[in-house]
Parts: C-alpha cells; sequence; structure tokens
C-alpha cells in the first residue's frame, strides 16, 4: 500500500515542487541571458520548452546568434548532454513493468540532473509518479524563462546588464566548490579555461567558430583529465 502511494502522479508532482522552484531561478537567468543576445521572448521559451538543459541552452545561444550549422549545434549538444543518456539507463533499472517504450522516451526528455538524483532514491517508479516528477520541473523551467526574457524586453539596459551575469554565477557556484576540494578537478577546470582562452586570444584558433570551441574543449579536457587520473575501479568496487 505505501509503495502504491508513492508512486501516484499527484506524489509525483508534489516530489517536482522543490526541483521546480529551482528551475525558476536559473530559467529566469536563461531568459535574460537569451534576449540580452538577440532572440525573442517565444525563441527562449521554445528553447526552454524543448530542451530542459541549462549547460546546453547556454552553448546553443550564442551558435544560433552567430549562424553556426545545425550539425554544429547538434554536436555541441551531444557532447555537453551525453550524461543524460547514462543517467537514464541507470534510471531505466527503476522503472516498473508498466511502463512503456513512449513513456521511456517521454521520462527521457526531461531526466535532468534532479529528477534522476529523485526518482533513483526510491526503489521502484511508476509511469505515473514520473511524469508528475517531470511536470512540475518542465512548468518551472518553461515559466522562469519567459518570465526572464519578457523583464529582459522591457526593463533597462543597466538592470539587464547586471541580471545577464546570473547564469554565469550558477555555473561558478557549481564549479568553484568541487575545484577547491578536489585537485583533480581544479587541473581539469584550469585546463579548460587555458584553452578556452587559446581559442580567444591566439590568432591562428580565433576563427573557429563558437560551437566548435566548446566541442574541442569539452572533449580535449575530457580525454586529457581521464587519461591523466584514471579512475580505479577494484578500489570504486571494494
Amino acid at each position: 500500500m505505501k509503495n502504491a502511494k508513492e508512486n501516484t502522479f499527484l506524489k509525483g508532482i508534489v516530489d517536482g515542487i522543490p526541483i521546480c522552484l529551482g528551475y525558476l531561478s536559473v530559467a529566469f537567468a536563461f531568459g535574460i541571458f537569451a534576449v540580452s543576445n538577440g532572440l525573442t521572448a517565444f525563441e527562449s521559451l521554445l528553447i526552454s520548452m524543448t530542451n530542459v538543459t541549462s549547460a546546453g541552452q547556454l552553448a546553443a545561444v550564442p551558435i544560433i546568434i552567430s549562424g553556426g550549422t545545425l550539425f554544429e549545434l547538434a554536436l555541441s549538444q551531444l557532447v555537453i548532454n551525453l550524461r543524460y543518456a547514462l543517467m537514464s539507463i541507470s534510471l531505466s533499472q527503476k522503472l516498473d513493468k508498466n511502463v512503456t517504450l513512449l513513456d521511456r522516451f517521454i521520462i527521457a526528455f526531461i531526466n535532468t540532473d534532479e529528477v534522476f538524483a529523485v526518482a533513483t532514491s526510491k526503489k521502484e517508479v511508476s509511469r505515473q509518479y514520473m511524469f508528475g516528477l517531470i511536470l512540475t520541473p518542465w512548468l518551472g523551467w518553461s515559466a522562469g524563462t519567459i518570465i526572464g526574457a519578457v523583464a529582459g524586453s522591457i526593463l533597462p539596459e543597466i538592470i539587464i546588464s547586471a541580471l545577464g551575469v546570473m547564469i554565469y554565477g550558477m555555473f561558478i557556484a557549481i564549479v568553484v566548490p568541487a575545484a577547491r576540494d578536489d585537485k583533480k578537478v581544479l587541473i581539469c577546470v584550469i585546463m579548460a579555461i587555458v584553452m578556452s582562452c587559446a581559442f580567444k586570444f591566439v590568432p591562428a584558433l580565433s576563427n573557429v567558430h563558437t560551437g566548435f570551441v566548446i566541442i574541442i574543449c569539452s572533449v580535449v579536457t575530457s580525454a586529457l583529465c581521464a587519461l591523466m587520473f584514471p579512475v580505479d575501479t577494484q578500489k570504486e568496487g571494494a
């Protein structure tokens, strides 16, 4: 009886409310960022309603504005969001037998870090629970984006400039504590910064398009750090 209660649609909605509230502020910052870079409020909302990925959307806006190719845009999203595929595979082990293939596609669409964390904390989850759990974050992400986009269209320029750094502040808040506590993360961050600066200031590299810069920095830095700091699987398994 307890398990059935925990797998209701309403229970999923309730569990998704904290995620929804957290997404409002982040999506608000994205809305501001998008319109300040030339997108309309409708375009910003459409991106959020069909993607739900803060890092991916932040990387996509400059590519779109600069006229990047669809291949460049798709490849950058693949690199940035590849972890979601692994998370979806893991989450699939928690879904009950009544979850169909179509249900899995819908759930994977909004299988964000936070949704994944909540869902995997359960012993088993139903389609009703998962649909409730992903609904509120999606609404929060979309609502935050349109609020930010509209605000970015009507607020004074000086305020927009100040609010425009919010989303960068969010990523700094994520990266700095991890880099401070783990030397390996710090080295990875420094390598990514150096590579990014090289593409910005070295004449021979400055003509590389924004999307490919993101792809190259992400893949090369990740590969080098994987080689430099291999995980001891035997120790991890123990």
